[in-house]
């Protein structure tokens, strides 16, 4: 038995100039695609990248008091680092 079609329910609209329009249009086509599916599945790609980073993790009360020692240590003096990062950059 074919499962039913998940319906999509909510409509956007979006208001673009006509450069963006065409471009759009063209990359959909070179992808075969409709307008509508080229937008939404490279949409969801990059949403799901901006996400990628942000998860949530759980910690035992030990767990905790462990990580946030580890944040807490004092960083090594890296004396090359803090004379480069003083140097003006060549693009300055």
């Amino acid at each position: 038995m074919n499962s039913p079609t998940k319906r999509r329910e909510d409509h956007w609209e979006v208001r673009l100039t006509p450069k963006a329009g065409l471009m759009l249009k063209r990359a959909a086509a070179v992808e075969r695609k409709t307008i509508s599916a080229f937008i939404l599945d490279r949409s969801l790609a990059a949403a799901a990248e901006v996400l990628a980073d942000r998860h949530e993790f759980r910690l035992s009360a030990k767990q905790y008091d462990a990580f946030v020692a580890a944040l807490d240590v004092r960083s090594k003096v890296r004396t090359r680092l803090a004379r480069l990062l003083k140097t003006p950059s060549a693009l300055e």
